[in-house]
Formats: C-alpha cells, sequence, structure tokens
C-alpha cells in the first residue's frame, strides 16, 4: 500500500541546468513507491533517479511533460545482487513538447522495467534510450510501449544490451501502436545485444502495428550477435591484450547512449562498475 506520493513540480518556463537528483538506497525489506514527476509549460530540465541497495521495490512513475517542455528524465539501476525491482515508468507528453528518457540497468538480482509513453497534443516526440549489462544468475527485463494516439508525433527508441556468464538472461520488447488518427506518425525502434558467452541469452521482440498509412516513417530493427571478431583482432594487433580490447569494444558500444546522460562523472562510475564486473569474470 502507498501512503505518501512524492511530487515533483518545475514550474512553468523555468529552466535548471543542473539535474536534479532523486536518491534511493533500499534495504532488505519491501517496498512500494508512487512518483509523479511534472514538468511545467515551455520549462526545461533533467532529472536522475539513483537506485541502490538489495531490497524488493515496486514503484510507479508518472512523468507529465506539458506544452513546449523540454524534460530529460534518467534512471540508474545500481542495484546490489539480490535486490528485486519491477517498475512502470509513464510519461504523458503535452503540445510541442520533447521528452527524453535514459534507462540504465546494471545490478539487481531481477528487474523488470516497463518505460511507456502516451502523447496528449500534436507536435510531441519521445526518446527513450537505454542500456543493460547482465551477468550469470541475471535477469533484467525491459518492456517499451509507445502509443501513437496523436497525429504528427515523433518516437525513436534505441536499447543497447551486453550479457556476460552463462547464466545471463535479458528481455526486450519493444511494442509501438500508431492509431488511425495518428497520421503523420515518424517512428523507429532499435534493439542491439552482445553476447560474451555461449550460455547466455537475450530474447529480442520489435513490435510494430499500424492502423493507418498516412504516416512519415515508420521501421524497427534488432540484432544479437557475438563479439566482432575482425574488430578484435585488429585491436589485438596493435598489442591490446584480448581482455583489454573486450573492455574497449563494450566501451564503445555503450559510448553512444551512456554520454546521452551529459554527467561525466556518472558516466565513468557506470563504466567503471561494468570494468569491474568484467574483469571478475575473467571476459
Amino acid at each position: 500500500e502507498v501512503t505518501e506520493v512524492l511530487h515533483l513540480k518545475i514550474d512553468n518556463e523555468a529552466v535548471i541546468n543542473e539535474p536534479i537528483l532523486l536518491k534511493r538506497s533500499a534495504g532488505n525489506s519491501g517496498e512500494f513507491s508512487r512518483t509523479v514527476i511534472t514538468a511545467g509549460a515551455h520549462s526545461k530540465a533533467s532529472v536522475i533517479v539513483e537506485n541502490t541497495g538489495d531490497g524488493i521495490i515496486g514503484e510507479e512513475i508518472e512523468i507529465r511533460v506539458e506544452a513546449g517542455a523540454n524534460l530529460t528524465f534518467i534512471t540508474l539501476q545500481e542495484w546490489g545482487p539480490k535486490a528485486v525491482h519491477m517498475g512502470r515508468h509513464h510519461a504523458i507528453i503535452g503540445r510541442d513538447a520533447n521528452f527524453k528518457s535514459i534507462t540504465v540497468t546494471i545490478g539487481g538480482s531481477l528487474v523488470r522495467l516497463l518505460p511507456t509513453v502516451e502523447y496528449s497534443d500534436q507536435g510531441s516526440s519521445a526518446e527513450l534510450w537505454g542500456v543493460y549489462f547482465a551477468t550469470d544468475g541475471q535477469h533484467l527485463e525491459h518492456r517499451v510501449f509507445v502509443d501513437h494516439g496523436i497525429p504528427r508525433a515523433k518516437s525513436r527508441v534505441n536499447y543497447k544490451g551486453v550479457l556476460a556468464g552463462d547464466g545471463a538472461r535479458t528481455v526486450w520488447i519493444g511494442d509501438v501502436f500508431i492509431r488511425q488518427n495518428a497520421e503523420g506518425t515518424d517512428t523507429y525502434e532499435l534493439n542491439k545485444n552482445l553476447l560474451l558467452s555461449d550460455g547466455a541469452r537475450a530474447d529480442s521482440v520489435p513490435n510494430l502495428e499500424i492502423e493507418t498509412g498516412e504516416i512519415v516513417g515508420a521501421g524497427h530493427a534488432s540484432t544479437t550477435g557475438r563479439f566482432d571478431d575482425e574488430q578484435l583482432f585488429y585491436l589485438m594487433s596493435r598489442g591490446i591484450p584480448m581482455n583489454e580490447a573486450r573492455r574497449l569494444v563494450i566501451r564503445g558500444f555503450f559510448t553512444e547512449i551512456i554520454d546521452k546522460i551529459g554527467d561525466e562523472v556518472i558516466q565513468e562510475r557506470l563504466m567503471s562498475k561494468i570494468d569491474s564486473q568484467l574483469e571478475t569474470l575473467g571476459a
């Protein structure tokens, strides 16, 4: 039962240059939380949610991006090895508003996140970016849903995952629904997975349902594969040891999305954690 709701309100026309940081450290007990984030009309801000600890968490985050607003929402799952996290992050985007979501999941035993988007008026856009790194025994799941029910809206979805360890498991589902009245929609979704172990499993399911032909464009793609041997060979031919070459390839794979966080300290902290786990695994 939720007894309190955290409501973060960004005033109309406010421009906040420093990110708003929300930290949560969960203990061994279970909890359920509800958060509402409202970006007022023509405001501009970034909100970062940092998750740590080994608790059992259920959460719902509702994000309201009002007319002409620009909001970047970043959620970092840096859970301990025993954590269980189920979350729904639902964004409602107003007229001519821009919403950017960045989801990073590199911790936890079981994590299932549902980033969802709906449009309340025309001219709005959403970018959903994500990275996940799963090691032996982890199950990381991301189920994206973009509901185009308004004309002339845009969406871009791009998630990347790396799996190391025979028991590593990830699931990515990307559902984009273009309703009959959503003329002028422009959408594309992409998921890429890199496997470092034979026993790792990455399920990738992009879905695109279109009810009108009057759209700008719609597409999706998904790839899952092993390391590029030619790239590894090139680095090793320059005297770089294999493990270091793998680390460089993984950094390059994630950089496109990690760099969008826009905070060098956080970016390096995340990559260092991935480096440390790779070293532990000997990958």
